[in-house]
């Protein structure tokens, strides 16, 4: 028997990196997925690789159950029929996990207006619109899980004199968006843990070699030696959506912390283990 057996889990993000590898794992684990994103063929995407099209295939190919419904998660609408479409197919979903995610790599002064409001249409409004729609399910059932998929960015530079002298990435728009979502991750808990539901949210504790932080140069390649696997998210997602609520309902945490306390990883590194996470990770 899988941890998820029985479950409906919609995963947004789901056609490339973290959000492809948590739709792969949750469905081997027996959940049935729902897979939302923008790019629903291979080429659709001008400049990354993936698709939701294949992350189904790869589902189906090992014997689990998935569909893709193409949406913007930054469109109401596209929020409604997206849940509708869960419901449709497989039933009323209990777990939701927020991945879907965008950027635009500028210093502030040269952040375009629009592309500020996009980011946060996805990063923020995106989740609690996705959030508001499921809870009402979740609720009626008793049970639920939303995972949210933060960022390290999430964690700030802290005040001068900055001993960091290289280049400003121009993280600053991703990792407001990110601590944003974290402020929301507990708010939410709080609001609904008499539900037995839990809401969490995960981040990396090393970058993760996926499409989009090559493309950005975050990451050196798939390959690259100071990168964590994208299965580590996986993993410590499974965790958090199948874990009891009152175990992990308001954590802010991160995936080797996480995976190390299970007892699932021996040498853990990075954020949450040598250096702190967030605030929030911290209450």
């Amino acid at each position: 028997m899988g941890k998820l057996d029985g479950r409906v889990a919609i995963v947004t993000g789901a056609s490339r990196g973290i959000g492809e590898e948590i739709a792969k794992l949750f469905a081997a684990e027996g959940a049935k997925i729902v897979c939302a994103a923008r790019t629903l063929n291979e080429g659709d995407h001008r400049m990354l690789s993936g698709s939701l099209a294949g992350t189904v295939k790869q589902i189906k190919d090992a014997g689990g159950q998935a569909i893709a419904v193409a949406v913007d998660v930054s469109n109401e609408a596209d929020c409604q029929k997206l849940v509708s479409a869960a419901a449709d197919a497989f039933g009323t979903a209990d777990i939701l996990v927020n991945d879907a995610a965008l950027t635009y790599y500028k210093p502030i002064i040269d952040y375009n207006v629009k592309n500020w409001v996009r980011a946060f249409a996805v990063n923020v409004h995106g989740p609690f619109m996705m959030s508001q729609l499921v809870l009402p399910g979740m609720i009626q059932m008793k049970r639920g899980a939303i995972v949210n998929i933060s960022s390290g960015s999430a964690i700030g530079p802290g005040r001068a004199p900055f001993k960091d002298a290289r280049p400003v990435n121009g993280g600053t728009m991703y990792g407001s968006t990110k601590a944003a979502l974290e402020r929301f991750t507990q708010g939410l808990a709080q609001e609904v843990h008499e539900h037995n539901i839990a809401v969490t949210a995960l981040s990396p504790s090393q970058v993760v070699a996926t499409p989009g932080t090559i493309y950005h140069k975050i990451a050196r390649g798939m390959d690259d030696p100071n990168a964590e696997p994208p299965s580590y998210m996986a993993r410590a997602a499974l965790l958090l959506a199948s874990e009891p609520a009152e175990i992990v309902n308001g954590r802010v945490t991160y995936s080797q912390q996480l995976l190390s306390e299970y007892g699932l990883l021996d040498k853990p590194t990075g954020r949450g283990v040598v250096t702190k996470g967030s605030g929030y990770s911290q209450i």
